[in-house]
């Protein structure tokens, strides 16, 4: 329960659980370029989340079997480097047998290093954007930059 006491090494063990599921959200969000969902309704946000969750399982997997042909742990291979494989590849689908082989070997050419005492500041690193929010119906914004321009820039 809550109020027992654990032992250090078992606090510890799941603290570093908890932080390769960071790296995973950080994978997604980032990586992949889920940071803004773009959708406007929910069932279609839904079904954009589902689309990245299947593209990160689909590049997971294929760096499991590549890091099989490398004789390595899949999360030794780079997830960044892996999606950018990808992308270079997408256009030439389908693979000959040789392009894949050569494509398994390329993706674990570069390795994520072990470091397993790795602190971490707890800071956000995005910039914030230098537009302000929208806060009425676009519309009317559109109308009052008819009658008044385009407000100042302030800085």
């Amino acid at each position: 329960m809550l109020g027992e006491a654990r032992p250090r090494q078992q606090l510890q063990a799941l603290y570093k659980g908890r932080w390769q599921i960071e790296l995973s959200f950080r994978d997604i969000k980032t990586t992949l370029g889920m940071e803004v969902l773009r959708c406007k309704t929910p069932a279609m946000v839904e079904k954009e989340v589902w689309v990245y969750l299947l593209a990160y399982n689909l590049v997971r997997r294929v760096m499991a079997v590549s890091s099989k042909w490398a004789d390595c742990l899949p999360h030794q291979v780079s997830f960044k480097h892996s999606v950018q494989l990808f992308r270079q590849i997408a256009p030439c689908s389908p693979l000959t047998e040789a392009e894949y082989q050569r494509v398994m070997q390329q993706m674990t050419t570069i390795r994520v290093g072990q470091r397993p005492d790795r602190l971490e500041p707890r800071a956000i690193k995005r910039r914030p954007r230098p537009h302000r929010l929208l806060q009425m119906p676009r519309h009317e914004a559109r109308e009052q930059i008819r009658q008044h321009g385009h407000p100042k820039k302030v800085g």
